[in-house]
């Protein structure tokens, strides 16, 4: 792409560079410099500063500057460079690290992949984490971050971390949890939430341990990117699965979701039974308010097909329970001396509290023979239907 093209993609998509900075003053010139070379739509958000930054930018009138009172973060800052650049009118956003790690020159890169797009999408810079000189915590932070972005979103991207990315700036969230570094991980993962493609492009990278400043605490800032993470999966698992599989079904006719989630769906006949045999044990067992956590989590952890192992733990749909409880603690009856004769009294939570070890006894024997069962059943009728997948 030339220089002219860059040009007017960056003028035609209305983009802007962002760049947050906190204490970056070796490299903060150098970094504005090269931005400059393609464009003067420069946001720089001074996050309260105490080096020389603040004289620095005096020094570039021709540009937006905000200065912060005092330092609250990347991720705060990154948000009210957001607000700003949406009131200048902008609707892209490229930013870029002050640090010195990203080279300007990579700006065409942003543009040429957008103008590609016929739609919004959410770019972020992969960077070449195999090279010489960048640290082994990097690279390992990098591959760790890649690993629950796709748990979270199903979404395969070799570098989650890079701070160079380009945000569509009317498609992510307008509010956030989270101030610090771990605010990438959080826009990044709610923005493909609301389908917006999330895309990786090449970028060069720069670790010059003279001049880089990071600002990372390995123990609290990852810590506190655990415990994001952890409260993201159990959001993926209670809520944006289960959403997802209701859209697609809402969406296409009852035949057509069976034919193209079903019986199209990825994986062979064994694998499809294996899933449907997953969801039946999950739904008979006695994890009453967990049977989509854990469902979901073995179909990731066995590879299994995930919608079909969660059409098949709604066996235990509340209709359903009473029958539910009433043979467990009919299966379990013979093994504890207890009653069998179920039907004489109430089925509730109540009986089965007073029954406990009688019911435990029978779930377990339901859960594995329903799940065989069905199983097998699944796996003979795919075969019938399809043969050819085996």
């Amino acid at each position: 792409m030339t220089f002219a093209e860059v040009q007017n993609v960056i003028s035609e998509k209305k983009i802007c560079v962002l760049i947050p900075t906190y204490n970056n003053e070796k490299t903060l010139r150098r970094v504005i410099d090269g931005v400059l070379e393609y464009t003067e739509n420069i946001v720089v958000v001074n996050d309260g500063s105490t080096d020389s930054t603040p004289v620095i930018l005096k020094d570039y009138v021709q540009i937006q500057v905000i200065h912060l009172p005092q330092n609250r973060g990347k991720g705060n800052a990154l948000k009210t460079g957001f607000r700003e650049a949406e009131k200048l009118g902008y609707s892209y956003a490229i930013t870029i690290d002050s640090d010195g790690q990203h080279y300007p020159d990579d700006i065409p890169v942003f543009a040429e992949a957008l103008s590609h797009e016929k739609e919004d999408v959410l770019l972020i810079g992969n960077r070449n984490m195999s090279q010489d000189g960048i640290p082994k915590k990097s690279s390992f932070g990098n591959r760790f971050s890649n690993f629950w972005f796709w748990f979270e979103t199903g979404i395969k991207l070799h570098d989650t971390q890079s701070g160079y990315r380009l945000y569509p700036l009317h498609k992510i969230p307008r509010k956030y949890f989270t101030p610090k570094f771990e605010f990438e991980i959080e826009i990044i993962v709610r923005t493909a939430w609301r389908h917006i493609p999330v895309k990786n492009v090449p970028v060069k990278v720069l670790y010059d341990p003279a001049e880089r400043v990071s600002h990372f605490r390995p123990f609290k800032d990852f810590t506190r990117i655990s415990i994001l993470n952890t409260i993201l999966v159990t959001i993926t698992l209670l809520y944006i699965i289960p959403r997802n599989f209701v859209n697609n079904f809402k969406k296409k006719s009852f035949k057509k979701f069976i034919k193209e989630d079903v019986l199209e769906s990825d994986g062979s006949n064994r694998t499809k039974a294996f899933s449907i045999a997953l969801g039946v044990f999950i739904g008979f067992s006695p994890f009453w308010g967990f049977h989509t956590l854990l469902t979901i989590s073995l179909a990731v952890l066995f590879k299994l097909n995930k919608v079909l192992a969660f059409v098949a733990s709604n066996v235990s749909l509340p209709p359903f329970i009473p029958f539910i409880i009433a043979a467990c603690l009919f299966l379990g009856a013979p093994f504890v001396g207890g009653s069998s004769n179920i039907l004489s009294q109430d089925l509730n939570f109540e009986l089965v509290k007073n029954n406990l070890l009688q019911y435990l006894i029978g779930s377990a024997i339901l859960s594995v023979t329903m799940s065989i069962i069905s199983g097998i059943a699944t796996f003979l009728f795919l075969s019938r239907l399809s043969p050819e997948n085996d």
